[in-house]
């Protein structure tokens, strides 16, 4: 009797018992997908805040330098004031040939003093510098009409092609976008950002030329030392305000073309000569091994 009773009890005990359910082992496939996600997932956050560091940078002094070189470039006398890119379009033809006129200049500006881009310009104009009549030019004629500027004979089969696109695909006008623009024969991100501004009134960018690069790196206004305008370009608009990048490239290069110099910079003469690092690391470092 008494085994009876007691085999009734731990049978009743055992049912009270309530034993953990195994929930079913996750595969090792799924467990691979979590991993790679988190992965992926950390990987994006640890390049979210990279991309948030480098847009906080900015250059210690670059206020100062800017107000002293609007200062230097006060009496906007300059070649790039007279006889720039945007000075050489003439409004009188209408807004469509005018707008071609600067895309034009800009495509013969490149590697050439302004003065003799000016040059080339009025020649053009001369003969009726619209995209019809110089779509109907030969080749060697343009060239001789340009010339002297830097690579005349390449510069003319690009403005050529260029010109006949325009005809067909743009009714003689120029495109309005930067993407469309860089798609014409010879035109690059500084012609393409600067036909826009001057020709559409639209500040998509900055336009880098030799003379906006090389003072952005004697400033120090790009994070990191850079060999191509396109590079410093990209560097000086991750930080630059918006609202300025209309004014920068013509002031810039009045100041390279009257101060800055590439060859013997005119460094006694800069307002920033005690607050550029180029100055300090190089203009004094060969002053003080002349001494010596």
């Amino acid at each position: 009797m008494f085994t009876r009773l007691r085999s009734r009890a731990c049978t009743a005990n055992a049912s009270a018992v309530n034993f953990p359910v195994r929930k079913p082992k996750e595969s090792s496939r799924k467990k691979k997908q979590h991993s790679d996600s988190d992965v992926e997932d950390l990987g994006a956050r640890i390049e979210e805040a990279k991309d948030n560091v480098a847009s906080a940078w900015e250059p210690p002094l670059w206020r100062t330098q800017l107000k002293n070189i609007r200062q230097m470039r006060s009496k906007r006398d300059a070649p790039v004031d007279s006889v720039g890119c945007s000075e050489l379009a003439d409004r009188s033809d209408g807004d469509r040939t005018y707008r071609f006129q600067i895309l034009i200049s800009l495509m013969l500006s490149s590697q050439t003093k302004d003065a003799v881009t000016a040059a080339a310009m009025s020649n053009l104009k001369k003969q009726g510098c619209t995209a019809e009549k110089i779509a109907a030019m030969s080749e060697a004629d343009l060239a001789a009409l340009i010339y002297p500027v830097g690579f005349a004979k390449q510069k003319a089969k690009y403005i050529k092609h260029t010109s006949a696109l325009l005809v067909k695909e743009y009714d003689g006008d120029i495109p309005k976008t930067v993407d469309d623009l860089l798609k014409l024969p010879g035109v690059g991100p500084k012609m393409a950002h600067l036909a826009m501004l001057c020709a559409w009134r639209q500040s998509s960018g900055i336009g880098v030329d030799t003379h906006v690069h090389k003072i952005c790196n004697r400033l120090g206004w790009v994070q990191k030392a850079t060999k191509t305008p396109e590079a410093t370009r990209r560097s000086l608009e991750a930080w630059f305000p918006k609202e300025l990048w209309p004014e920068i490239n013509k002031l810039l290069v009045g100041f390279g073309q009257q101060i800055c110099l590439s060859v013997n910079p005119r460094c006694e003469e800069c307002l920033n000569k005690s607050i550029c690092p180029y100055y300090d690391s190089t203009v004094k470092r060969k002053r003080k091994k002349t001494k010596n």
